[in-house]
């Protein structure tokens, strides 16, 4: 069971229900509650939403570890499940399972609520996993980039999916309300602080990675450009990072009278980024990485969290 719960990434899949639940829970429906604006989507329709996103997850991180049983036999040779636990032929159905799972859910949750844009978007998203992990991942920074859209992409499904569903009963004049722009400054908060921290992270794990996919030929950031650039790079976006936070938090009125808020933004976002980066900075071992590439994660964990905070704001 833990070799599976390995293979599927089962933490990761975690934090994208917890991303998606707290979204919709913790911050779009007391947002549209606040603005007198009743949800269209129902409970069931976005239990769907969050089986299509979680299975084709999935069956990206199953494929991925199918194609790169030779790096990790390198990197990590005593967490590969892939030919060892699991017979290669047995991952690969895993992951159609999963893929068919994923993408007829995403289909038929298209259908009912005529969301066209969704159905090509679901048929087309396990291509582009496949085709990551065969070559894009090869490339230098492009397979981070993707990998950290699709990441962004996971909030942002939650706040389309209902105001499609609102804009079919209350017409195109729901968009223009106060309630979908405030509902898509907020995610779009979030999805871009998904997107930078997933980024650093997998410019992270590059670095922790690199023996094994110099011998796999990948051309990773740290094998093209060296580690003193890399870790450069990752310095420089884990402190634009905090700058961003701090300028939101100047910006934005809810944030700035919030004093949990402030503590918040000092405790749990600046102080781990900073670390992040010092750790980056005095790394010299594959174990440094690891570390920070643990707490880069956590960071992402903190960040999803303050949906909590964030919620107080709109009850």
């Amino acid at each position: 069971m833990m070799a599976f719960l390995r293979l599927i990434r089962f933490k990761n899949l975690v934090i994208i229900v917890l991303l998606q639940y707290l979204l919709r829970y913790g911050l779009l429906l007391p947002m549209l509650e606040f603005y007198d604006i009743v949800p269209a989507l129902s409970n069931l329709r976005f239990s769907l939403l969050v089986i299509a996103t979680v299975f084709l997850a999935a069956s990206g991180y199953v494929i991925n570890d199918y194609f790169d049983l030779r790096i990790d036999r390198v990197n990590r040779p005593d967490k590969v499940v892939v030919g060892y636990v699991f017979q290669r032929r047995t991952v690969l159905l895993f992951h159609v399972i999963f893929t068919f799972i994923g993408v007829f859910t995403g289909l038929f949750l298209a259908y009912i609520t005529r969301k066209e844009t969704y159905a090509l978007m679901f048929i087309l998203l396990p291509f582009l996993l496949w085709y990551y992990s065969t070559t894009l991942k090869k490339h230098m920074i492009l397979g981070n980039l993707i990998i950290s859209l699709l990441t962004a992409l996971v909030a942002y499904f939650v706040v389309s999916l209902e105001f499609a569903a609102l804009a079919r009963i209350h017409g195109d004049a729901i968009l223009e309300t106060e309630a979908c722009s405030m509902a898509w400054f907020w995610t779009t908060g979030f999805a871009f602080f998904a997107f930078i921290s997933n980024l650093g992270r997998e410019i992270i794990k590059d670095m922790e990675d690199v023996k094994g996919d110099k011998i796999a030929g990948c051309h990773t950031l740290p094998i093209e450009m060296g580690m003193g650039y890399t870790k450069t790079i990752v310095v420089i976006l884990s402190l634009a990072s905090v700058i961003f936070l701090w300028i939101i938090y100047a910006v934005v009125p809810e944030l700035n009278q919030s004093s949990i808020t402030l503590a918040y933004f000092i405790l749990l976002l600046t102080l781990p980024y900073l670390l992040i980066a010092a750790r980056i900075y005095s790394a010299h071992e594959t174990k440094h990485y690891h570390q920070a590439s643990q707490l880069s994660k956590l960071t992402m964990l903190f960040g999803i969290l303050f949906i909590l905070v964030a919620r107080t704001f709109f009850v």
